[in-house]
Protein backbone atom coordinates (compact mmCIF):
# COMPACT_ATOMS: atom_id res chain seq x y z
CA UNK A 1 0.00 0.00 0.00
CA UNK A 2 1.29 3.47 -0.97
CA UNK A 3 1.86 5.32 2.32
CA UNK A 4 1.96 8.67 0.50
CA UNK A 5 -1.50 8.17 -1.02
CA UNK A 6 -4.40 9.91 0.70
CA UNK A 7 -8.14 10.35 0.19
CA UNK A 8 -9.15 14.01 -0.06
CA UNK A 9 -12.54 15.62 -0.57
CA UNK A 10 -12.67 17.50 -3.87
CA UNK A 11 -16.37 18.32 -3.97
CA UNK A 12 -19.55 18.26 -1.93
CA UNK A 13 -23.25 18.77 -2.41
CA UNK A 14 -26.52 18.62 -0.53
CA UNK A 15 -30.24 18.82 -0.94
CA UNK A 16 -32.29 20.36 1.86
CA UNK A 17 -36.01 19.74 1.32
CA UNK A 18 -38.12 22.86 1.00
CA UNK A 19 -41.02 21.79 3.23
CA UNK A 20 -40.41 23.26 6.69
CA UNK A 21 -42.14 21.42 9.52
CA UNK A 22 -42.20 23.36 12.79
CA UNK A 23 -42.94 21.76 16.14
CA UNK A 24 -46.43 23.25 15.99
CA UNK A 25 -47.20 20.76 13.23
CA UNK A 26 -47.52 18.10 15.95
CA UNK A 27 -49.93 20.00 18.20
CA UNK A 28 -52.94 18.09 16.91
CA UNK A 29 -51.32 14.64 16.91
CA UNK A 30 -52.52 12.02 19.37
CA UNK A 31 -49.47 10.46 21.04
CA UNK A 32 -49.38 7.09 22.79
CA UNK A 33 -46.85 5.39 25.01
CA UNK A 34 -45.31 2.09 23.89
CA UNK A 35 -47.89 0.18 25.98
CA UNK A 36 -50.72 1.68 23.92
CA UNK A 37 -51.81 4.20 26.53
CA UNK A 38 -52.60 7.70 25.30
CA UNK A 39 -50.29 10.32 26.83
CA UNK A 40 -52.11 12.46 29.35
CA UNK A 41 -49.96 15.58 29.07
CA UNK A 42 -51.11 18.30 26.64
CA UNK A 43 -49.22 18.19 23.35
CA UNK A 44 -47.89 21.68 23.98
CA UNK A 45 -46.10 20.40 27.10
CA UNK A 46 -44.85 17.27 25.32
CA UNK A 47 -43.43 19.36 22.48
CA UNK A 48 -41.79 21.88 24.82
CA UNK A 49 -40.06 19.07 26.71
CA UNK A 50 -39.02 17.45 23.43
CA UNK A 51 -37.48 20.70 22.18
CA UNK A 52 -35.68 21.26 25.49
CA UNK A 53 -34.01 17.83 25.29
CA UNK A 54 -33.31 17.49 21.56
CA UNK A 55 -32.86 21.12 20.53
CA UNK A 56 -35.12 20.53 17.52
CA UNK A 57 -37.42 23.42 16.60
CA UNK A 58 -38.17 22.41 13.02
CA UNK A 59 -37.24 19.83 10.42
CA UNK A 60 -37.51 19.34 6.64
CA UNK A 61 -39.73 16.91 4.72
CA UNK A 62 -39.63 16.03 1.03
CA UNK A 63 -42.58 16.76 -1.25
CA UNK A 64 -44.96 13.93 -2.15
CA UNK A 65 -43.37 13.70 -5.59
CA UNK A 66 -39.88 12.92 -4.25
CA UNK A 67 -38.21 9.72 -3.05
CA UNK A 68 -34.76 9.14 -1.56
CA UNK A 69 -33.02 8.39 -4.87
CA UNK A 70 -34.35 11.67 -6.30
CA UNK A 71 -32.83 13.80 -3.58
CA UNK A 72 -29.67 11.66 -3.59
CA UNK A 73 -29.33 12.50 -7.28
CA UNK A 74 -29.76 16.21 -6.58
CA UNK A 75 -27.04 16.16 -3.91
CA UNK A 76 -24.80 14.13 -6.24
CA UNK A 77 -25.26 16.59 -9.10
CA UNK A 78 -24.41 19.44 -6.72
CA UNK A 79 -21.22 17.65 -5.66
CA UNK A 80 -20.21 17.10 -9.29
CA UNK A 81 -20.63 20.80 -10.03
CA UNK A 82 -18.60 21.62 -6.93
CA UNK A 83 -15.77 19.27 -7.96
CA UNK A 84 -15.69 20.19 -11.62
CA UNK A 85 -14.83 16.61 -12.63
CA UNK A 86 -16.17 14.46 -15.45
CA UNK A 87 -18.88 12.20 -13.93
CA UNK A 88 -17.64 9.34 -16.11
CA UNK A 89 -14.35 9.39 -14.18
CA UNK A 90 -15.99 8.12 -10.98
CA UNK A 91 -14.89 4.62 -10.00
CA UNK A 92 -17.62 4.08 -7.40
CA UNK A 93 -20.93 5.59 -6.37
CA UNK A 94 -21.90 4.51 -2.85
CA UNK A 95 -25.34 5.46 -1.55
CA UNK A 96 -26.01 5.06 2.16
CA UNK A 97 -29.64 4.84 3.25
CA UNK A 98 -31.85 2.64 5.44
CA UNK A 99 -35.25 2.31 3.79
CA UNK A 100 -34.75 2.63 0.04
CA UNK A 101 -37.26 4.60 -2.00
CA UNK A 102 -40.62 5.03 -0.30
CA UNK A 103 -43.44 6.45 -2.36
CA UNK A 104 -45.79 8.84 -0.56
CA UNK A 105 -48.83 6.88 -1.74
CA UNK A 106 -47.41 3.41 -0.98
CA UNK A 107 -45.10 3.50 2.01
CA UNK A 108 -43.17 0.32 1.35
CA UNK A 109 -39.40 0.11 0.99
CA UNK A 110 -38.23 -0.27 -2.61
CA UNK A 111 -34.63 -1.44 -2.98
CA UNK A 112 -34.61 -2.83 -6.53
CA UNK A 113 -32.72 -1.59 -8.42
CA UNK A 114 -30.24 -0.25 -5.89
CA UNK A 115 -30.55 3.45 -5.14
CA UNK A 116 -26.95 3.89 -6.31
CA UNK A 117 -27.93 2.44 -9.70
CA UNK A 118 -30.85 4.86 -9.87
CA UNK A 119 -28.56 7.79 -9.03
CA UNK A 120 -26.05 6.73 -11.68
CA UNK A 121 -28.93 6.54 -14.16
CA UNK A 122 -30.21 9.99 -13.15
CA UNK A 123 -26.71 11.40 -13.64
CA UNK A 124 -26.56 9.80 -17.12
CA UNK A 125 -23.26 8.09 -16.36
CA UNK A 126 -22.72 5.29 -18.88
CA UNK A 127 -19.25 4.07 -17.89
CA UNK A 128 -19.72 0.42 -16.79
CA UNK A 129 -16.61 0.74 -14.61
CA UNK A 130 -18.43 3.25 -12.42
CA UNK A 131 -19.61 0.68 -9.88
CA UNK A 132 -22.77 1.65 -8.01
CA UNK A 133 -23.93 0.00 -4.80
CA UNK A 134 -25.91 0.67 -1.63
CA UNK A 135 -24.90 0.58 2.02
CA UNK A 136 -27.31 0.17 4.94
CA UNK A 137 -25.60 0.68 8.30
CA UNK A 138 -27.93 2.85 10.33
CA UNK A 139 -27.28 6.57 10.74
CA UNK A 140 -23.53 5.86 10.56
CA UNK A 141 -23.91 4.51 7.01
CA UNK A 142 -22.65 7.55 5.11
CA UNK A 143 -19.48 7.73 7.18
CA UNK A 144 -18.97 3.98 6.70
CA UNK A 145 -19.23 4.61 2.96
CA UNK A 146 -16.46 7.19 3.32
CA UNK A 147 -14.35 4.59 5.14
CA UNK A 148 -14.96 2.04 2.39
CA UNK A 149 -14.03 4.65 -0.21
CA UNK A 150 -10.76 5.28 1.62
CA UNK A 151 -9.98 1.55 1.48
CA UNK A 152 -10.62 1.53 -2.27
CA UNK A 153 -8.36 4.53 -2.80
CA UNK A 154 -5.57 3.40 -0.48
CA UNK A 155 -5.52 -0.04 -2.17
CA UNK A 156 -5.10 1.57 -5.58
CA UNK A 157 -8.38 0.18 -6.91
CA UNK A 158 -10.06 3.58 -7.20
CA UNK A 159 -9.09 7.18 -7.90
CA UNK A 160 -12.46 8.85 -7.39
CA UNK A 161 -15.41 7.78 -5.25
CA UNK A 162 -18.70 9.52 -4.63
CA UNK A 163 -20.39 8.83 -1.28
CA UNK A 164 -24.00 9.90 -0.79
CA UNK A 165 -26.28 9.78 2.22
CA UNK A 166 -30.02 10.14 1.53
CA UNK A 167 -33.10 9.41 3.59
CA UNK A 168 -36.81 10.19 3.78
CA UNK A 169 -37.47 9.29 7.40
CA UNK A 170 -40.74 11.22 7.39
CA UNK A 171 -42.21 8.28 5.46
CA UNK A 172 -41.27 5.81 8.22
CA UNK A 173 -42.50 7.68 11.30
CA UNK A 174 -45.37 6.56 13.50
CA UNK A 175 -47.60 9.65 13.80
CA UNK A 176 -48.61 8.45 17.29
CA UNK A 177 -45.04 8.19 18.63
CA UNK A 178 -43.52 11.39 20.05
CA UNK A 179 -40.09 10.18 18.85
CA UNK A 180 -41.37 10.80 15.31
CA UNK A 181 -40.66 14.49 15.90
CA UNK A 182 -36.93 13.73 15.79
CA UNK A 183 -36.75 12.52 12.21
CA UNK A 184 -36.42 14.43 8.95
CA UNK A 185 -35.42 14.12 5.29
CA UNK A 186 -32.38 15.20 3.31
CA UNK A 187 -29.39 14.23 1.21
CA UNK A 188 -25.68 15.03 1.18
CA UNK A 189 -22.72 13.90 -0.92
CA UNK A 190 -18.96 14.19 -1.22
CA UNK A 191 -16.41 13.11 -3.81
CA UNK A 192 -13.12 11.66 -2.61
CA UNK A 193 -10.03 11.63 -4.82
CA UNK A 194 -6.65 9.94 -4.52
CA UNK A 195 -3.82 12.39 -3.87
CA UNK A 196 -0.11 11.81 -3.40
CA UNK A 197 1.40 13.95 -0.67
CA UNK A 198 4.64 13.94 1.30
CA UNK A 199 2.66 15.36 4.24
CA UNK A 200 -0.44 13.62 5.67
CA UNK A 201 -3.66 15.17 4.32
CA UNK A 202 -7.25 14.11 3.87
CA UNK A 203 -8.31 10.97 5.73
CA UNK A 204 -5.70 10.19 8.37
CA UNK A 205 -7.49 7.42 10.29
CA UNK A 206 -10.80 5.75 10.88
CA UNK A 207 -12.43 3.39 13.38
CA UNK A 208 -15.66 1.39 13.09
CA UNK A 209 -17.47 -0.59 15.81
CA UNK A 210 -20.67 -2.64 16.14
CA UNK A 211 -22.31 -3.24 19.51
CA UNK A 212 -24.77 -6.05 18.84
CA UNK A 213 -24.91 -7.86 22.18
CA UNK A 214 -27.66 -6.12 24.13
CA UNK A 215 -27.87 -3.09 21.84
CA UNK A 216 -28.73 -4.61 18.45
CA UNK A 217 -32.44 -3.75 18.67
CA UNK A 218 -32.29 -0.46 20.56
CA UNK A 219 -33.33 0.99 17.20
CA UNK A 220 -35.66 -1.14 15.12
CA UNK A 221 -39.05 -1.44 13.49
CA UNK A 222 -42.42 -1.97 15.08
CA UNK A 223 -46.17 -1.38 14.89
CA UNK A 224 -47.83 1.92 15.69
CA UNK A 225 -48.22 2.73 19.37
CA UNK A 226 -51.87 3.49 18.60
CA UNK A 227 -53.70 0.21 19.34
CA UNK A 228 -56.45 1.22 16.91
CA UNK A 229 -54.10 2.02 14.04
CA UNK A 230 -55.44 0.54 10.81
CA UNK A 231 -53.17 -1.49 8.56
CA UNK A 232 -50.01 -3.50 9.05
CA UNK A 233 -47.42 -0.75 8.54
CA UNK A 234 -44.29 -0.78 10.69
CA UNK A 235 -42.36 2.27 11.81
CA UNK A 236 -39.04 3.35 13.33
CA UNK A 237 -38.96 2.58 17.04
CA UNK A 238 -36.27 3.63 19.49
CA UNK A 239 -35.29 3.01 23.08
CA UNK A 240 -33.99 6.54 23.46
CA UNK A 241 -32.78 6.30 27.04
CA UNK A 242 -30.79 3.10 26.45
CA UNK A 243 -29.27 4.52 23.27
CA UNK A 244 -28.35 7.75 25.07
CA UNK A 245 -26.62 5.91 27.92
CA UNK A 246 -24.73 3.62 25.54
CA UNK A 247 -23.65 6.40 23.19
CA UNK A 248 -22.32 8.47 26.07
CA UNK A 249 -20.05 5.58 27.08
CA UNK A 250 -18.93 4.33 23.66
CA UNK A 251 -18.87 7.22 21.16
CA UNK A 252 -16.23 9.32 23.01
CA UNK A 253 -13.98 6.24 23.23
CA UNK A 254 -14.43 5.55 19.52
CA UNK A 255 -13.45 9.12 18.66
CA UNK A 256 -10.44 8.96 20.97
CA UNK A 257 -9.36 5.66 19.38
CA UNK A 258 -9.54 7.33 15.99
CA UNK A 259 -7.51 10.34 17.14
CA UNK A 260 -4.90 8.10 18.75
CA UNK A 261 -4.64 6.10 15.53
CA UNK A 262 -3.81 9.31 13.67
CA UNK A 263 -1.51 10.59 16.45
CA UNK A 264 -3.69 13.69 16.73
CA UNK A 265 -4.59 15.21 20.10
CA UNK A 266 -8.03 16.61 20.88
CA UNK A 267 -6.45 20.04 21.29
CA UNK A 268 -5.45 19.88 17.63
CA UNK A 269 -9.01 19.24 16.42
CA UNK A 270 -10.59 22.29 14.82
CA UNK A 271 -14.10 20.91 14.23
CA UNK A 272 -16.15 17.90 15.31
CA UNK A 273 -18.88 17.03 12.81
CA UNK A 274 -21.05 14.57 14.67
CA UNK A 275 -24.31 12.88 13.70
CA UNK A 276 -27.12 14.86 15.26
CA UNK A 277 -30.13 13.14 16.79
CA UNK A 278 -30.21 14.85 20.18
CA UNK A 279 -28.44 18.07 21.06
CA UNK A 280 -28.08 17.26 24.76
CA UNK A 281 -26.61 13.85 23.92
CA UNK A 282 -24.06 15.33 21.52
CA UNK A 283 -23.07 17.99 24.05
CA UNK A 284 -22.61 15.28 26.69
CA UNK A 285 -20.51 13.21 24.26
CA UNK A 286 -18.32 16.26 23.60
CA UNK A 287 -17.79 16.89 27.32
CA UNK A 288 -16.94 13.23 27.94
CA UNK A 289 -14.53 13.20 24.98
CA UNK A 290 -12.59 16.16 26.31
CA UNK A 291 -12.60 14.65 29.81
CA UNK A 292 -11.13 11.30 28.75
CA UNK A 293 -8.59 13.18 26.63
CA UNK A 294 -7.50 15.19 29.68
CA UNK A 295 -8.87 18.50 28.37
CA UNK A 296 -12.11 18.70 30.35
CA UNK A 297 -12.02 22.44 30.93
CA UNK A 298 -10.81 23.49 27.49
CA UNK A 299 -13.70 22.92 25.08
CA UNK A 300 -13.69 25.52 22.28
CA UNK A 301 -17.08 27.19 21.89
CA UNK A 302 -17.38 26.66 18.13
CA UNK A 303 -15.86 23.18 17.79
CA UNK A 304 -19.17 21.34 17.26
CA UNK A 305 -21.42 23.11 14.70
CA UNK A 306 -25.05 22.01 14.96
CA UNK A 307 -27.88 21.96 12.43
CA UNK A 308 -30.32 19.89 14.47
CA UNK A 309 -32.42 22.90 15.57
CA UNK A 310 -33.65 23.51 12.01
CA UNK A 311 -32.88 20.30 10.09
CA UNK A 312 -33.66 17.64 12.70
CA UNK A 313 -32.19 14.15 12.35
CA UNK A 314 -31.90 13.22 8.65
CA UNK A 315 -29.92 10.07 9.45
CA UNK A 316 -27.16 9.42 6.88
CA UNK A 317 -27.63 12.88 5.37
CA UNK A 318 -26.83 14.81 8.55
CA UNK A 319 -23.03 14.92 8.39
CA UNK A 320 -22.51 15.40 4.63
CA UNK A 321 -25.13 18.17 4.64
CA UNK A 322 -23.37 19.86 7.55
CA UNK A 323 -19.99 19.55 5.79
CA UNK A 324 -21.40 21.02 2.58
CA UNK A 325 -22.99 23.98 4.36
CA UNK A 326 -19.71 24.88 6.06
CA UNK A 327 -17.37 24.35 3.13
CA UNK A 328 -19.55 26.52 0.88
CA UNK A 329 -19.81 29.33 3.43
CA UNK A 330 -23.51 28.76 4.14
CA UNK A 331 -23.13 28.26 7.89
CA UNK A 332 -22.71 31.49 9.85
CA UNK A 333 -19.45 31.84 11.80
CA UNK A 334 -18.17 28.41 10.74
CA UNK A 335 -15.33 27.62 8.32
CA UNK A 336 -12.72 24.97 7.62
CA UNK A 337 -9.11 26.15 7.79
CA UNK A 338 -6.33 24.73 5.64
CA UNK A 339 -4.07 22.31 7.45
CA UNK A 340 -6.49 21.92 10.37
CA UNK A 341 -7.96 18.64 11.61
CA UNK A 342 -11.63 17.82 11.68
CA UNK A 343 -13.33 14.70 13.03
CA UNK A 344 -16.45 13.03 11.68
CA UNK A 345 -18.36 10.76 14.06
CA UNK A 346 -21.66 8.89 13.90
CA UNK A 347 -23.77 6.34 15.74
CA UNK A 348 -26.94 4.61 14.67
CA UNK A 349 -29.01 1.43 14.42
CA UNK A 350 -27.09 -1.77 14.88
CA UNK A 351 -25.72 -0.30 17.14
CA UNK A 352 -23.04 0.82 14.70
CA UNK A 353 -20.65 3.71 15.17
CA UNK A 354 -17.57 5.13 13.51
CA UNK A 355 -15.18 8.05 13.39
CA UNK A 356 -12.82 9.57 10.82
CA UNK A 357 -9.93 11.97 11.37
CA UNK A 358 -9.52 14.31 8.39
CA UNK A 359 -6.93 17.01 7.68
CA UNK A 360 -8.00 19.85 5.41
CA UNK A 361 -5.47 19.99 2.52
CA UNK A 362 -3.23 23.03 2.21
Amino acid sequence: MDTNLFSVIIGSGSYIPTLKISNDYFLNHVFYDKDGTALSKPNKDIIQQFEKITGIQERRYVSDAQVASDIAGLAAADALISSGIDPESLDYIIVAHNFGDINASNRRSDFVPALASRVKHHLRIVNPLTVAYDLTWGCAGWLQGVIQADYFIKSGSAKRVMVIGAETLSRMCDPHDRDSMIFSDGAGAIILEARHSSEPVGILSHVSKSYTDDMAYVLGMGSSYNPDFEGDAIFIKMNGRKLYESALKTVPLTIKDCLDKASVSISDVDKLLIHQANQKMDEAILRELFTICGEGGNIPLDIMPMTISWLGNSSVATIPTLYDLIVKGNFADQAFNRGKNIVFAAVGAGVNMNAVTYRIPF
